[in-house]
């Protein structure tokens, strides 16, 4: 019984974010030195049962999407449900 639980234990972390995961994180690495803007523009593309993508998560999308012409920073967020079974990815521009 102990060593099922030790085994238990120490499996946890290779199963983490199987089940759910919705993430936000920079594209920016001088986070310091960066601003936000007034505009914010989306784009994201989507994926069912790791067959089927669709959708254009570039930063040309996301820019047309908000109108910006000047770009001062990028985040991309990641939602998954069972490891991708469906999931989403977005670019998040900020700027002008």
């Amino acid at each position: 019984m102990r060593k099922r639980l030790w085994l238990l234990l120490f499996s946890l972390p290779l199963f983490t974010s199987c089940i759910y995961t919705n993430i936000q994180q920079p594209l920016d690495r001088d986070l310091e030195a960066s601003r936000l803007g007034d505009k914010v523009g989306r784009s994201h593309y989507k994926s069912v049962l790791w067959l089927v993508a669709w959708g254009n998560a570039g930063t040309q999308a996301a820019a047309q999407d908000g109108g910006l012409t000047v770009i001062h920073h990028a985040d991309q967020q990641i939602f998954s449900i069972l490891n991708g079974l469906y999931f989403k990815q977005t670019t998040i521009l900020y700027g002008e």
